[in-house]
C-alpha cells in the first residue's frame, strides 16, 4: 500500500513537471504581434509595402499583378484590379496590420484592419482574392454571388506562379508525371 502511494505521488509530480515545462515552452514560443500603421502601398492584391518593408496578407491569395482573367468572353486585368482594390481598402483611415510570422521570402504575414473591418476577409469576400488557409466562408459567399474573379474564368494564382516558374501548368506536370512525357 505504501509503495502504491509513493508511485502515485511520483507519477503526479512527474506529470506536474511535464505540464510546467510545456507551459514554459508555449510561453517562450509566443511572439508579440508586430503592428504597422501608416501610408501602405499595395504592391499587388495580397502584398503591401510600408517604409520599404514588404508585408503579405495572411490567409489569402490574389491574382498575380500581370495575370488576366475572363469575364463575359472578355479578358480583363484581374491582377491589376486586385491591386487597386487592396490599395483602396488600405487607404481608408485607421488601417493597421498585425503579424508575428514570416513567409519563405521573409515577408511579415499580417492581418489588416481598419474602421470598416478585416481587410483580408474583405478582399476574399469581394472576389478579388481567394482563400489560402483562411476565409473559406467569405470565398463561398463571393462564389455564390459571382463576385470579382468568380464572375468568369480564372487560373488560381498559385498555378500562374507555378507555370511562370516551371513553364508548365499543374495539369501538364501531372500528366507528364503519369505518362513520362516531359
Amino acid at each position: 500500500m505504501a509503495r502504491l502511494l509513493v508511485l502515485t505521488r511520483d507519477g503526479a509530480t512527474a506529470l506536474a513537471f511535464l505540464v510546467l515545462v510545456a507551459l514554459i515552452a508555449a510561453k517562450l514560443g509566443d511572439r508579440p504581434d508586430i503592428r504597422h500603421q501608416g501610408a501602405f502601398r499595395a504592391a499587388d492584391g495580397d502584398s503591401l509595402v510600408l517604409d520599404g518593408q514588404r508585408l503579405r496578407l495572411k490567409g489569402i491569395d490574389a491574382p498575380e499583378l500581370s495575370q488576366t482573367c475572363e469575364r463575359q468572353g472578355q479578358e480583363w486585368a484581374c491582377g491589376r484590379q486586385a491591386r487597386r482594390a487592396l490599395q483602396e481598402l488600405v487607404s481608408q483611415p485607421g488601417t493597421q496590420c498585425d503579424g508575428n510570422e514570416r513567409d519563405r521570402y521573409d515577408r511579415l504575414l499580417v492581418t489588416c484592419h481598419n474602421d470598416a473591418g478585416n481587410i483580408n476577409a474583405r478582399m476574399v469576400a469581394s472576389g478579388m482574392a481567394v482563400s489560402y488557409g483562411g476565409y473559406a466562408r467569405e470565398e463561398e459567399q463571393a462564389r455564390a454571388g459571382r463576385l470579382g474573379l468568380w464572375a468568369g474564368r480564372f487560373d488560381m494564382p498559385r498555378d500562374v506562379r507555378d507555370e511562370a516558374r516551371h513553364g508548365k501548368s499543374g495539369l501538364q506536370r501531372l500528366i507528364g508525371g503519369w505518362t513520362g512525357w516531359q
